[in-house]
């Protein structure tokens, strides 16, 4: 039995979600990940394990993103797309190593702009599929 409902409601919302969903979801859980890591670069306090941790996170999502890449099908935009994951995580290697956060931003803002594109994709396959679907005549 499962004693942590959110969880168990995160992990059906993943095993529920489409292809696109989970890559707005990976998008997402990068973003905050780099977004925790320039919240303690800023701390009046910063812990340098915190934002290793972070960023190594960060480093772990864009690379599940790279294999999701489908090269027959994707052709020059997963190739554009292996080559802007493999920039993304040379910066982060580069924030890593120097403790400078300057980086940051930029992987941040390129990841984002990625992010809500892939959004608006899935939402343009949803309303086409419900489009698709509410003319359907389930009756017969």
């Amino acid at each position: 039995m499962n004693t942590d409902p959110l969880r168990a409601y995160r992990q059906t919302r993943v095993k529920t979600a489409s292809q696109g969903q989970l890559i707005v979801m990976l998008y997402n859980e990068g973003l905050k990940q780099l977004k925790t890591a320039e919240r303690e670069f800023q701390s009046s306090q910063p812990k340098p394990e915190l934002v290793h941790n972070a960023i190594v996170k960060a480093q772990d999502i864009i690379t599940e993103l790279m294999v999701s890449l489908d090269f027959e099908k994707g052709g020059d935009i997963a190739q554009n797309l292996f080559h802007l994951y493999m920039y993304f995580n040379q910066k982060l290697i580069d924030v890593n190593l120097s403790k400078d956060a300057s980086n940051l931003h930029e992987v941040y803002s390129l990841m984002e702009s990625l992010r809500d594109a892939w959004a608006e994709i899935e939402n343009t396959v949803l309303r086409q599929d419900h489009q698709v679907t509410a003319g359907v005549n389930l009756a017969g």
